[in-house]
């Protein structure tokens, strides 16, 4: 049997992406890869890395391409009422809703796990926080440079002796942080 043939252990599966960026984009293409039908949201003006420099393929970035194939996109203004109301029948329609917004964010929106699963409770629900959902850092932003700065990965870049530099793409070292851990919750 061919590999096109073959049944992917995720068919069936369906996943609604909330993310943006690199770590939910990331995780969910993977989903995506192992069969699952994802269901991606974008603002209005579509997720802010479709325009990332400095690569293109058409007018589209190619960052955005490498980490969201197998995805259907869906542009939804979140801060209206029928925009919440459209990604509240997505996530009740879906098996696994992943965001990476910053704490607090989709409880103001109606939007929380615990309001969702009172109406679905066999949903799973994946928050990625690059500071977790709690303490001093949590509403803070995680991006790549942020992370390089702050775990010492800029040391190892750059010219002995001299300022510590961005490594240019996400490194291999950073790949654990892409992989949602303990805040995966089945109910």
């Amino acid at each position: 049997m061919s590999q096109d043939k073959k049944q992917r252990p995720l068919e069936g599966i369906r996943v609604l992406d909330l993310t943006q960026f690199l770590s939910g984009p990331y995780a969910t293409q993977i989903l995506g890869d192992l069969g699952a039908d994802v269901i991606k949201l974008e603002p209005p003006q579509g997720d802010p890395i479709r325009v990332v420099p400095p690569h293109f393929v058409g007018d589209m970035s190619a960052y955005f391409l490498c980490i969201n194939r197998n995805k259907r996109c869906v542009a939804v203004d979140m801060k209206v009422a029928e925009g919440c109301e459209l990604v509240k029948k997505l996530a009740l329609a879906s098996d696994i809703v992943m965001e990476n917004f910053r704490p607090g964010v989709l409880e103001r929106l109606g939007l929380s796990a615990e309001a969702l699963r009172r109406e679905k409770p066999s949903l799973i629900w994946c928050s990625l926080s690059g500071f977790g959902q709690d303490g001093p850092y949590r509403n803070k932003p995680a991006y790549d440079m942020i992370v390089q700065a702050l775990s010492g990965g800029m040391s190892l870049t750059g010219e002995a002796g001299g300022a510590p530099v961005r490594a240019a793409s996400p490194s291999p070292i950073w790949a654990p942080d892409c992989i949602p851990r303990s805040q995966c919750s089945p109910r």
